[in-house]
């Protein structure tokens, strides 16, 4: 009667917690989705950064043609001439998951327009990473750890950083895919079912189609198989494996032996040696040839960077030039994984009591990205899952000693575990009466137990001693009541720490849009909205078929939003390419001309903090163009932009950089009335400040000044200038249209 109603109440006692657990994982996604609105309520609903904004115009050629459009669209807006083949170079997971949500709304009759099904993937798949992170976590260490991990997860800056609302790229999806993965993986694992492991398939799929990051999965998982297999064979397993291997060999050996003569058979163990070498050196000698004939060795550019960290500086500038595929600091650390840093390590030592296959395969996730995120700061969006797994470990073993502790040492409760005690003790002795009954009863058909009986016997007494122990364990992780008390305040405090933190990270660090700049001041708020005004004018004042050309890290956000043909942009697939217009920048005026003019370019548009103090500009990322273009064109050197190895644009500047397109196109006509023109960003007074342009002429500048277009002259017009002198100063002068009006000077 007893152990009836006991088992009622641990059913009950299992209902409600299954129930309470899915209670908190919809909160857990509420909350995910809803820390990543800040930049909607703030700013308004439009797609940030670069990228997106690629992905986006891909997302609308699908929705309006189709798939096998898709699939086989050219793009001949983009690396003009070269064009592009979309459907071939894109990661096409992202664009068909936005794709199909919208037009699953569309057949219900809800209109969302594609944009607004964009802006908000990101959130609804970070709280889809969220439940796969306690799905994944509760394999390893259980529910409550799965919680921990899963509410960790919702709120860490690093993924929060790459999935606020508008930011439409592929880690939008990937992460959850990534996750994802490798709960099934780890499920498969535990369970050996073969439906799981089907599953474990379309999802590393699904993985493969959303990020390049895929690799990182395609090694993970081998080196942890690897691993298994080293830790299972011991010395007795490994001569029983080899001593299966040899087995089958030599009954495939005597096979072929009896269904042979003997002179036939020596001549066809001589053919398959044979060929065996043959072959074998045949792609023995193909794959060095192969390695021996590429310059990476056979691997890409940003795998190289992986493992060597300096190989992109001093071979593929191109790589190195981007922000995100730089190291990482200290504060960097702090900021995207806060807590967490300081979590991870005890997770590590948890995972190891005791240690599995999940968690064994865990701790290689995290030492791995651990190393990753160290080389490329990108990758910290790899680690960030990793660090909420290890610290939901930790925080849930933590908790559990400490309010066991309390619980033990509460009054009343040693009564209550003496009684439970009790209770248990006079069950075992009914349960063991029973038993004697039963065995007095076989006795009286065979006296003796027999060999097999008594193995069993034994075998169940090792099974109960591991319990006995894990009891013993139990007991002795018993603290003092006060420092229970103490610590949990402290685990507390801790949490109230990250939650702010991760609020404060969402609302401030990560929800600005980079398309819309803000700053605070003493007269209140200030919105930057220059870019969308210069891609407007793009659109409403040039012709269809015009060719801009700019730096590489425009070209998406000028494709998509201005609709016109860009020379380069943030695919940058092609260094020749992208280093042809870093030649340009490069170059004195007429040479730029010149290069420009070849490709067919009309406009050139120009990035320029100097005057508000965006740090972003063209001018900071000048020496970048510089070494991509010298890179290919041999006669573009570094030294010669800078003045005693300095990068400098005041006075002391080098007559190559003052004299450079650049330097010119980002600071013609900036100059105050009193003859000062000091640039906020580099925080100096520029070299040189009164100078004309012979082959470019200003046709608009943003209100700003963060964005400069300019329009290449025609060949007669700049001939005819040079012979009337007086026509020449009559155009040159500071006035210049902008839409209609005349340009007044920044600093009046």
């Amino acid at each position: 009667m007893a152990a009836s109603e006991t088992s009622k109440e641990t059913i009950l006692r299992y209902a409600f917690g299954n129930v309470l657990s899915f209670f908190i994982l919809v909160l857990i996604g509420v909350l995910a989705f809803s820390i990543r609105l800040f930049s909607v309520i703030k700013y308004e609903s439009v797609i940030h950064e670069f990228d997106p904004y690629f992905n986006y115009r891909v997302t609308q050629y699908l929705t309006k043609n189709g798939i096998y459009d898709f699939w086989n669209w050219f793009d001949d807006r983009t690396w003009y001439p070269l064009g592009r083949v979309i459907g071939g170079t894109v990661y096409p997971g992202l664009t068909l998951t936005a794709g199909t949500i919208w037009w699953l709304l569309s057949s219900l009759n809800i209109p969302l327009s594609v944009e607004t099904v964009c802006v908000f993937t990101a959130p609804i798949f970070s709280a889809f990473a969220s439940w796969a992170t306690y799905l994944l976590t509760k394999e390893v260490k259980g529910a409550g750890a799965g919680l921990m991990a899963a509410a960790l997860l919702a709120m860490v800056p690093s993924y929060i950083s790459r999935s606020v609302a508008g930011s439409y790229d592929n880690e939008a999806v990937a992460i959850f895919a990534l996750i994802f993965t490798f709960y099934l993986y780890i499920k498969t694992l535990n369970t050996g079912s073969l439906f799981y492991a089907t599953l474990n398939a379309i999802a590393y799929f699904y993985m493969v189609c959303s990020w390049g990051g895929y690799t990182f999965i395609i090694n993970l998982i081998p080196m942890h198989v690897l691993l298994c297999i080293v830790t299972v064979m011991t010395s007795e397993h490994f001569a029983s494996f080899l001593v299966f291997i040899i087995i089958h060999v030599v009954a495939l050996v005597y096979y072929i032996k009896g269904i042979l003569s003997p002179k036939m058979f020596k001549v066809a163990v001589t053919f398959v040696v044979s060929i065996g070498v043959v072959v074998c050196g045949a792609v023995l000698a193909v794959l060095i040839a192969l390695v021996a004939s590429s310059p990476t060795k056979g691997w890409s550019g940003r795998s190289l960077s992986l493992l060597d960290p300096t190989y992109a500086s001093k071979y593929i500038p191109i790589i190195a030039s981007v922000s995100e595929h730089q190291p990482p600091t200290w504060p960097s650390y702090f900021m995207d994984i806060n807590v967490l840093a300081f979590l991870v390590p005890a997770g590590i030592i948890a995972c190891f009591s005791p240690l599995s296959d999940a968690s064994s395969f865990v701790i290689l996730y995290i030492v791995t990205s651990v190393y990753f995120s160290g080389v490329m700061v990108r990758l910290m969006l790899v680690l960030a899952p990793a660090a909420c797994i290890m610290s939901g470990i930790a925080l849930s073993a933590a908790f559990d000693v400490f309010t066991r502790s309390i619980k033990f040492q509460l009054p009343g409760a040693t009564e209550n575990s003496e009684r439970d005690a009790g209770e248990t003790s006079s069950n075992s002795v009914v349960a063991q009466n029973d038993v004697a009954k039963t065995e007095k009863n076989e006795d009286a058909v065979k006296e003796r137990p027999s060999k097999k009986n008594r193995k069993k016997e034994k075998e169940k007494e090792n099974v109960e001693k591991p319990s006995v122990k894990s009891q013993i364990k139990k007991k002795l992780l018993i603290l003092p009541l006060e420092a229970s008390i103490i610590a949990i305040f402290l685990l507390v405090l801790l949490g109230a720490f990250y939650v702010v933190h991760c609020v404060w990270a969402a609302a401030e660090a990560y929800s600005a849009p980079s398309i819309v700049l803000t700053s605070h001041s003493q007269d209140g708020l200030h919105v930057f909205d220059d870019f969308r005004e210069a891609y407007a004018w793009l659109s409403h004042n040039t012709e269809v078929d015009d060719k801009v050309a700019s730096w590489w890290d425009y070209g998406y956000q000028t494709t998509a939003m201005a609709n016109r043909t860009v020379i380069v942009d943030n695919n940058t697939w092609n260094n020749t390419h992208i280093a042809t217009v870093g030649t340009a920048m490069s170059s004195p005026e007429k040479a730029a001309w010149e290069i420009f003019n070849s490709l067919d370019v009309k406009y050139v548009l120009v990035v320029f903090g100097g005057l508000v103090g965006y740090p972003s500009d063209d001018i900071n990322k000048f020496l970048w163009m510089v070494r991509i273009g010298g890179g290919v064109f041999p006669h573009i050197k570094e030294p010669d932009y800078l003045r005693d190895g300095q990068y400098r644009i005041d006075s002391q500047a080098t007559p190559t950089m003052l004299n450079c397109l650049m330097y010119k196109l980002s600071y013609y006509r900036f100059v105050e009335t009193d003859g000062k023109a000091f640039d906020r960003v580099r925080r100096t007074e520029i070299g040189k400040k009164y100078f004309k342009l012979t082959h470019f002429e200003e046709v608009f500048t943003t209100h700003h000044w963060m964005v400069r277009i300019y329009k290449l002259k025609p060949p007669k017009n700049r001939i005819r200038g040079r012979a009337k002198k007086s026509k020449s100063k009559a155009s040159s002068t500071t006035g210049t249209k902008r839409i209609g009006t005349k340009k007044k000077n920044p600093w009046h």
